[in-house]
């Protein structure tokens, strides 16, 4: 696995914001002063979740309200890693 540069650690808690890696688009967000980043298109019809309502650790996707069904599979996420005031992660 590469680890990929995906930014500034400048996301204050509550915030998120489009990333891109390997051609993906990322949603990045602050939860609570830790980083997480997942997969930024809705699986379900490809809505821009980083456009999209942060509440806690849950993102709506901005097109349409969506918490259980009928997503055609989970998002990815990937794991963060904070070095320095720079963030990576695994692809």
């Amino acid at each position: 696995m590469a680890e990929i540069n995906i930014g500034k650690a400048d996301l204050k808690p509550g915030q998120k914001r489009l990333a891109s890696a390997n051609g993906k688009k990322l949603l990045v967000a602050n939860v609570a002063g830790k980083y997480y980043c997942m997969d930024g298109l809705c699986t379900h019809v490809g809505g821009p979740l980083w456009d999209g309502m942060l509440d806690k650790n849950i993102i709506t996707c901005p097109w349409h309200k969506c918490l259980r069904s009928p997503p055609k599979q989970d998002e990815k996420s990937y794991n963060v890693k904070q070095k320095g005031n720079e963030l990576f992660i695994e692809i």
